[in-house]
């Protein structure tokens, strides 16, 4: 039961936490620099998870950690300029959160397996939460980003 309290309030600090970058990013960038900083984004939230690789000293999950990181990294930066890309990054990498919180849960207390690295409890509820809702954001503005990116 408190482990499903931790877990919904993480989710509503990454619902919450989308719904401030939303405000601060529509008031402050026009449509194409606002899907090309969400684009570039995509990186260094992926990239954390090398920094968790390192923190936990699981030397057993650098290649798949990092090999992942390198796709999401190719798929931030190409989601740039293409919109579909960039809501299919964001949707893949709260489902990369997911199944590492799902590896986290299952294993015991400390426990992790061997080719994904421990993240700290309910962080992968947060970034999915986080993740998703910018998904659903970047569709809304797909119709100002394709104009952004036609016009001259």
């Amino acid at each position: 039961m408190a482990l499903l309290v931790i877990i919904l309030l993480y989710v509503g600090i990454g619902v919450l936490a989308a719904g401030g970058s939303i405000a601060i990013s529509s008031k402050h960038l026009s449509a194409k620099a606002e899907q090309t900083f969400y684009g570039l984004l995509l990186v260094p939230v992926a990239a954390i998870y090398l920094a968790f690789t390192a923190h936990y000293a699981a030397s057993d999950a650098w290649r798949s950690e990092a090999l992942v990181v390198a796709l999401f990294a190719g798929v931030g930066l190409l989601g740039t300029g293409l919109f579909a890309l960039l809501v299919l990054g964001y949707v893949a990498h709260g489902a990369w959160d997911v199944v590492h919180e799902l590896a986290l849960c299952q294993g015991t207390a400390g426990a992790r397996t061997s080719t994904l690295t421990e993240i700290p409890l309910a962080y992968g509820a947060f970034c999915a939460a986080y993740d998703w809702s910018m998904a659903g954001y970047f569709y809304t503005r797909r119709n100002p980003w394709r104009t952004a990116w036609r016009a001259r």
